[in-house]
């Protein structure tokens, strides 16, 4: 069995650490890693292959810094030809990139079955180019893997069980990852005593489109981190976009920013930290992964369960509920005794189905 995978942010990254282990079990599979380059900078790709032991990309396109359309069009020629050369069985997305959109339809194109990891999830908001990458990713691939009940039951609500695809609630392989690493990163990261950390922080990220795009939201997030740094140290790894944005725009950020982290540093700062604040869909999880509340510095999220379960607050961007939900929940003791993601072994479990009910 032959399979491409695509990955191209780090989030696929951490992932694809997850599969690609699992797949070595097996000598009847060989998988092929595409780099399409949409995160390209050694902080936000190498370093990850590197620490995180990820086979090297046999391929990178090296396609990043254009609009939505550009960059997906290119990713689509690149990926085509290398289909068309290679011929695999599968062709294997993670998430809800750019990169991802482009793998599914280059190999549906071509009569190329699409095995989607992290399938069904649903934010129900069009405005986002993610939603609509997940939606359309979902549609037109064959087998689904879904990391949650939630995100099984919403391909159920819109009649995914009338297409011809195969649907299979996985857990998560991010869960996979953070079990897996969280050893590690206790000997390999030593970012707590280089920031000189020792007392309780916030740790923050800002990298969305809907919240960078727009200079009122991000003027609104950086105002209220500012003042909530005047009560407790936050610690913000900002994304290089985000950075030329905060640059242009003159906003002043009161706090601790930092060049963006490795996973083994990520890891510590969210087992150090008392709060997580975030537009990511990926530490929102991490966060319960490491026991820590977590506000999303958005209007909605794909996690629902973890708002269902008081673990997260969707606060948008407006800072009253920014700052009511920072006193809150800094003062709220959950109790993380839910299974919401599986049971750490979603890696084993999408490998196994693919070794055995092959299409």
């Amino acid at each position: 069995m032959k399979i491409i995978t695509v990955v191209g942010a780090r989030p696929q990254f951490i992932k694809a650490a997850v599969v690609s282990r699992a797949f070595a079990q097996y000598s009847n599979i060989q998988e092929l890693i595409i780099h399409t380059g949409q995160h390209f900078d050694s902080q936000m790709s190498d370093i990850f292959f590197e620490e995180m032991q990820i086979p090297k990309p046999h391929i990178n396109l090296n396609i990043n810094g254009l609009s939505h359309s550009a960059m997906t069009g290119q990713m689509l020629e690149g990926i085509e030809n290398i289909l068309l050369q290679e011929k695999p069985d599968y062709m294997l997305v993670y998430g809800d990139t750019n990169s991802t959109l482009a793998g599914a339809l280059a190999a549906k194109k071509l009569c190329i079955p699409v095995i989607h990891v992290e399938a069904g999830l649903r934010s129900f908001e069009m405005k986002m180019p993610e939603e609509i990458n997940r939606i359309i990713t979902d549609r037109i691939s064959d087998i689904l893997f879904c990391p949650t009940k939630i995100a099984y039951e919403n391909l159920q609500r819109e009649g995914f069980n009338n297409f011809p695809c195969k649907i299979v609630e996985s857990g998560d392989v991010m869960f996979d990852a953070a079990l897996f690493y969280a050893e590690h990163a206790s000997k390999k990261s030593n970012i707590i005593k280089y920031l000189n950390i020792n007392q309780p922080f916030i740790l923050s990220t800002i990298h969305r489109a809907e919240n960078t795009d727009s200079i009122i939201r991000l003027e609104n997030i950086v105002n209220s981190l500012n003042e909530i740094s005047l009560t407790c140290p936050i610690i913000l790894p900002i994304h290089p976009r985000t950075k030329k944005i905060i640059q242009r725009s003159g906003l002043n950020m009161n706090f601790t920013v930092i060049e963006p982290v490795g996973y083994f540093d990520m890891i510590e700062l969210l087992k150090h930290c008392k709060l997580v604040m975030t537009d990511s869909g990926g530490l929102q999880k991490e966060a319960y992964y490491f026991q820590k509340n977590c506000i999303t510095l958005r209007d909605q999220t794909e996690w629902k369960e973890l708002v269902d379960n008081g673990y997260n607050i969707c606060v948008g961007t407006n800072k009253e509920r920014i700052l009511y939900a920072f006193h809150y929940m800094l003062n709220t003791n959950n109790y993380f005794n839910t299974t919401l993601y599986g049971q750490g072994d979603a890696g084993n479990k999408i490998v196994d189905f693919l070794n055995n009910h092959a299409l």
